[in-house]
């Protein structure tokens, strides 16, 4: 099946590069209420699940024997930015476990919002895994280690009970078979499962609905989400996509990104859950086709769905400031 040109991009009166696309949006039973390309096919959820991997950090009791407030969780499900407020979060969950960064396992590279990047290069001789912008999953990992009586050390293995656990949820959740067939390394060194774009999106509408979950586990889902939705800025940063949306209609959109363009988003008013991957892994596209995707629930002619219509189809400025053309959704997402 070939999937459908989502986004083109202009240039001048011609378009100048076109993104194909698939997605899928879902209630909490599992039933399609939209889709368009391959919503079957298997996909790398990447960074678009951290809400799933971060509900062990309260199942485990992790989370309230440290504090944590919405601010720290909605920090555990977070690729933020790598600006001062995300590292010194970072710093202080591990601190109420009695950890610090050298007990972090994700890497490090500098921020990457722009005034962040060149104040810690002005500042710091070089970057910490509290820079990394997955540090606050890898926070969670670490307190939820430590309030288990888990083994520390080798936490992002495949083998490691933490991972195990993980993997337990997230198949539970999407349905899928989780193994190591279907099973590559995430940029910040834990597994990453191939699962199917619907898969993906069910869970996450199993996760705001409560359906099919026990009563625990539907809270804690809850409590993430709502966390996120709380305190956008530590999901993500300053002028990211995720922050952005969550600013937008508060308390009504939890949207998460992941790297090589998937997108998931979820509407609380409307009980529904939706997963996109732009197949060249494009994020301007991904970015587009949720945005337009998310519209479709909102009131025709609202406010809100304007400004989501207007962050789908956007101009493009060259740094002079001349419009050069433009991206913008095809009618695939709204057939």
């Amino acid at each position: 099946m070939q999937n459908p040109v989502t986004v083109e991009v202009t240039r001048g009166s011609l378009v100048e590069s076109r993104h194909r696309g698939l997605g899928v949006v879902v209630d909490g039973e599992g039933k399609t209420l939209f889709s368009f390309g391959d919503a079957e096919a298997g996909v790398f959820p990447r960074s678009s699940c951290k809400a799933m991997q971060a509900l062990p950090l309260i199942e485990s009791g992790a989370a309230d024997a440290y504090g944590f407030g919405a601010k720290e969780l909605a920090f555990s499900c977070a690729s933020h930015s790598g600006e001062d407020a995300h590292v010194a979060m970072a710093a202080s969950m591990l601190a109420k476990a009695g950890k610090s960064v050298d007990d972090m396992e994700c890497g490090a590279h500098w921020a990457s919002e722009q005034a962040s990047l060149i104040h810690q290069a002005r500042t710091i001789e070089y970057p910490t895994a509290l820079h990394n912008n997955c540090s606050g999953k890898h926070s969670g990992f670490v307190c939820t280690c430590v309030h288990s009586g888990t083994q520390l050390k080798g936490y992002v293995d495949y083998d490691h009970p933490l991972q195990k656990e993980i993997r337990d949820v997230m198949g539970s959740l999407t349905g899928a078979v989780l193994a190591e067939d279907n099973c590559g390394i995430d940029g910040c060194s834990i597994p990453t499962y191939a699962v199917p774009l619907k898969g993906l999106a069910h869970g996450f509408a199993k996760m705001l609905t409560g359906t099919g979950l026990s009563n625990e586990r539907a809270k804690a889902s809850r409590r993430l989400m709502d966390a996120c939705m709380a305190e956008p800025f530590y999901v993500a940063g300053t002028g990211r996509a995720c922050t952005k949306l969550m600013e937008l209609a508060p308390g009504k959109i939890f949207a998460k990104t992941g790297a090589e363009g998937v997108f998931v988003a979820a509407l609380p008013d409307q009980g529904i859950a939706m997963a996109v991957k732009c197949e060249d892994g494009t994020t301007r596209a991904a970015e587009a086709m949720i945005f337009a995707l998310i519209a479709r629930y909102f009131e025709k002619g609202g406010e809100t769905q304007e400004k989501l219509m207007a962050m789908a189809n956007r101009t493009m400025n060259n740094w002079n400031g001349l419009t050069v053309g433009e991206v913008r959704v095809t009618d695939a997402l709204f057939a």
